[in-house]
């Protein structure tokens, strides 16, 4: 473990706040005045200063009970002996954006903004709220960058609806609801009223979306507290949690234990597993290789798969499975699921809490086997995230199997290709275009460079086909997915089409041959042929670069998929020795 500690004369550990309130001269003057402006006397400022990192805006309403949260968390840090300072950064709306999940290319942004509002603040550590999708992983990108103490404290789930008799939640449950209504079995009044129906509360997904994932993943990777990820948003228990958390991160300042030192390799191969035995968000993927980034460890794609073959699914949860969040909470939360499968995890690894991950989820047992099963009797045997490769991914796609239909995932059919999402939505449902239930659907230019990785590979089956009894479809995309979403799709194709990937140069008619017990995806094209079709492309313009802002330096500078889509500026490079490799500060 890296030792971190600066001492000052009289050999007590000198915290980093003290550079802004014990400065001479004109920097130290102004910034003791500012903190008195507030009313803040010198014994106040010279207690550790926290930092409480909120991202709520009237924008996002996986966010929208945390005011309560923030109270409790700065009650708990003055009460322990310390200053809290809330700050503000960008909001991160997964499900409000236009296109839908265009949250995905500002995770970057957000942990770059906290980067930088760390690095000129006086902070001693800093507390990361944090709900919907890209949040978390923003904030754990920043704290694997900034490395100062830090906690993660999650904002945790919305209690899931009740429509027509039967529970339902984010994800699934509409999604089947509006092909219902393609097939003319609900009508307009019946969504408005699943609408009115699905969420009851602030919070995020019920289901176990990519939310629901990076939260569970946060605690496996020792980053958020034992048994926080899966507490309903407005359950009087977040609150409790959020006390504790105001003493956990006074004690990581005391002992200046940071993210370095406790997101690990083990740490990753915990998360990995908690992913596959979860069922969770293929995006997880993409945000702990980005996570991992930064700090330096070595986590290639192939590990994802390596793991998910060894790990069963123990959780019980839609959209893989049967139950909400809530079920999981009341079944024993993450806690009780790692303690179910703790025979294949890192026991030893360290935690937020000052105590390692088996001290933590010792005691921790399920009072629900439907929802958290065994080792001895899984919801399945492991299945996970396959990691494919062939002549369409020579650097790696990836597939969801649990959501995926198990009779598609050996499939050979006929391609249909869409240049983007605007191309498949003015082609595709058609009642007149030509598409076939066998036929395999291939979008290309939305990957991170061409498009900045929205959520475009959810696409729902043609009504026409569905109005045939076709439920399910292979897509192949260098889009992603939404976590909450079924269906059997290969996203992240690695090189994505915008940057010369393999994928730009199918074409509408070529065979397409899945096999994922291989690990493979193919066109069944001739080397020859495809290079003759890439002397061809290479001709082309390629796609335009945007003329300005963050979507410029996104396009310049973000990295593929298989490697997080991190921007290579941020990630440390592998020949960087230890301990130089980590913080920003």
């Amino acid at each position: 473990m890296p030792d971190h500690t600066l001492t000052g004369p009289s050999g007590q550990p000198r915290r980093r706040s003290q550079d802004w309130t014990e400065a001479t001269g004109v920097d130290g003057f102004l910034n003791r005045s500012s903190l008195k402006v507030q009313g803040l006397r010198a014994k106040d400022y010279a207690k550790p200063i926290i930092g409480i990192c909120n991202n709520t805006s009237d924008f996002t309403r996986c966010h929208l009970h945390f005011d309560n949260m923030v109270g409790a968390v700065k009650e708990s840090i003055l009460q322990s002996g310390g200053l809290p300072r809330v700050f503000n950064t960008m909001t991160m709306g997964a499900d409000n954006t236009r296109p839908m999940g265009a949250s995905f290319m500002h995770r970057n942004l957000l942990a770059m903004e906290i980067e930088q509002t760390a690095s000129i603040y006086s902070m001693d550590g800093i507390v990361f709220l944090g709900a919907c999708d890209e949040t978390v992983p923003a904030m754990l990108m920043a704290a694997a960058s900034i490395d100062l103490p830090a906690i993660v404290l999650p904002g945790g789930p919305s209690l899931s609806g009740f429509w027509r008799g039967r529970p339902v939640g984010s994800g699934t449950d509409f999604h089947r609801a509006l092909d219902a209504q393609r097939r003319g079995e609900l009508d307009e009044h019946d969504i408005t009223s699943l609408e009115d129906s699905l969420e009851r509360s602030p919070g995020h997904c019920s289901t176990m979306g990519t939310a629901a994932t990076m939260t569970a993943l946060a605690e496996a990777l020792g980053m958020a507290p034992a048994g926080s990820a899966a507490i309903p948003a407005v359950d009087s228990r977040r609150l409790a949690m959020s006390r504790d958390v105001g003493e956990y991160i006074m004690q990581l300042v005391a002992d200046d234990r940071r993210p370095a030192d406790i997101m690990t390799a083990d740490a990753f191969d915990n998360a990995i597993r908690l992913l596959a035995a979860v069922d969770g968000s293929s995006a997880a993927v993409m945000h702990l290789l980005a996570i991992a980034g930064r700090l330096g460890v070595d986590l290639p794609l192939s590990r994802f798969d390596e793991l998910s073959a060894e790990t069963p699914v123990l959780l019980n949860l839609r959209p893989a499975g049967d139950f909400y969040m809530t079920d999981f909470f009341e079944a024993g939360g993450v806690p009780a699921l790692l303690n179910a499968m703790s025979p294949l995890l890192h026991l030893d690894a360290a935690t937020v809490t000052g105590r390692t991950l088996g001290d933590e989820i010792a005691h921790a047992h399920t009072d629900d086997p439907r929802v958290v099963h065994s080792l001895r009797d899984p919801v399945a045997e492991p299945r996970g995230i396959a990691v494919l490769f062939g002549n369409i991914a020579p650097d790696g796609a990836i597939i969801r199997t649990g959501v995926a239909s198990p009779e598609l995932l050996s499939h050979r059919g006929r391609a249909v290709v869409f240049d983007g999402r605007a191309d498949l939505d003015a082609r595709l449902y058609d009642p007149d275009f030509d598409i076939r239930p066998d036929d395999i659907i291939v979008l290309r230019g939305e990957g991170p460079r061409g498009a900045g990785m929205p959520e475009s590979g959810r696409i729902p089956v043609p009504q026409k086909l569905l109005l045939a009894g076709v439920s399910d479809m292979v897509r192949i995309t260098d889009s992603r997915l939404g976590g909450t979403v079924k269906g059997t799709a290969i996203v992240q194709v690695s090189p994505e089409s915008s940057v010369g990937g393999p994928l730009g140069l199918i074409r509408s008619g070529d065979v397409i041959v899945l096999d994922v017990a291989a690990r493979r995806v193919d066109v069944q094209v001739s080397d020859e042929e495809l290079a003759a079709r890439r002397r061809v492309a290479d001709d082309r313009p390629g796609p335009s670069t945007p003329a300005r802002g963050y979507a410029r330096l996104y396009a310049e500078h973000v990295m593929q998929a298989n490697t997080g889509c991190d921007f290579d500026f941020l990630v440390v490079p592998s020949d960087v020795p230890e301990p130089a490799r980590v913080s920003a500060l």
